[in-house]
C-alpha cells in the first residue's frame, strides 16, 4: 500500500497517509467470534464488508449523519477522517437478540419499543462489558449526544432495512471526535456489527451464521449487499 500501518485490528487494519488528518482503514479477508477465539479467513469478505459500509456511510452522509468516511480508493480499502475513537460501543436494539437475552429474562425475538440504546466498554482485555450512563460520563464522555446520534442512525436505517425484506435486530456504532472536537460516526456498518434477520425470521444475514457454525457468512452478506444496491 505503500503507507506506514499504524494498527492492526482483528479485521481492519489502519494506515497513515500523506494527509496528516486522514488515514486507511483496509477490511480483511477474517471474521472473528469469542473475544478473538474462533477465527476464520472467508475469501472476498473484507471487500463486501468495505463496500456495503461505503454506501451505507454516503447514504446516512446524505441524510445529515456526519461519518468519518471520504471515498474508497480501492475495493477493500477506505480513505477516512483521522479520529480519536470514544472507548465506547453503542449498541442500538430494536428486537432482542445476542447479550441483552444472555443476561436478562428477555427472551429472543422480542419487539423493543421504543428502540434501547446501550454502552458497552471498548476493551478486550476486561471483555467489553456493559456500562451505566452514569459510568461512561464517568469516563468524561457525553452520553446525550451518542445517543441521539444512534437514534438517528437508527431512524434511517431501520426503514432502508425493511425495504430490503430484512429486520434490523440490532447494531454497533463507534464514534470519534476530530481535532476540533466534533463527532463522527466511525468504524463500520455491515453485517459483521449488525444482526440482520428475514421477515419471517427463518434466516440470519449477519455473523451469528459464523459463531453459530449455521452458514457461509460471505453468502449471506452478498444478499444483504445486493438488496440494499436497489434503494441506496
Amino acid at each position: 500500500m505503500g503507507m506506514n500501518e499504524i494498527l492492526k485490528g482483528k479485521v481492519k487494519t489502519l494506515f497513515e497517509t500523506d494527509n496528516p488528518e486522514e488515514v486507511l482503514i483496509r477490511y480483511e479477508d477474517c471474521v472473528t467470534a469469542g473475544n478473538g477465539q474462533m477465527i476464520e479467513y472467508p475469501k472476498g469478505k473484507g471487500t463486501i464488508c468495505c463496500l456495503m459500509t461505503a454506501m451505507l456511510f454516503e447514504y446516512l452522509e446524505s441524510n445529515s449523519i456526519r461519518t468519518h468516511f471520504i471515498d474508497c480508493p480501492s475495493l477493500d480499502t477506505m480513505r477516512c477522517k483521522k479520529l480519536k475513537i470514544a472507548p465506547v460501543e453503542v449498541i442500538c436494539r430494536n428486537i432482542a437478540a445476542g447479550s441483552i437475552v444472555k443476561t436478562t429474562n428477555i427472551t429472543e425475538g422480542f419487539l423493543i419499543q421504543p428502540p434501547i440504546v446501550e454502552f458497552f466498554l471498548k476493551d478486550d482485555s476486561k471483555n467489553d462489558p456493559l456500562l451505566t450512563p452514569d459510568r461512561v460520563r464517568l469516563m468524561g464522555i457525553h452520553t446525550e449526544p451518542l445517543i441521539e446520534k444512534a437514534r438517528n442512525v437508527n431512524d434511517l436505517l431501520q426503514p432502508l432495512f425493511l425495504l430490503c425484506g430484512i429486520d434490523l435486530v440490532d447494531f454497533k456504532l463507534e464514534f470519534g471526535y476530530d481535532a476540533h472536537g466534533d463527532l463522527f460516526l466511525a468504524d463500520e456498518l455491515s453485517p459483521d456489527n449488525m444482526r440482520l434477520w428475514s421477515k419471517d425470521r427463518t434466516e440470519r444475514f449477519d455473523k451469528d451464521l459464523f459463531r453459530k457454525g449455521e452458514g457461509d457468512i460471505v453468502e449471506a452478506y452478498k444478499v444483504i449487499l445486493t438488496k440494499l444496491r436497489q434503494f441506496v
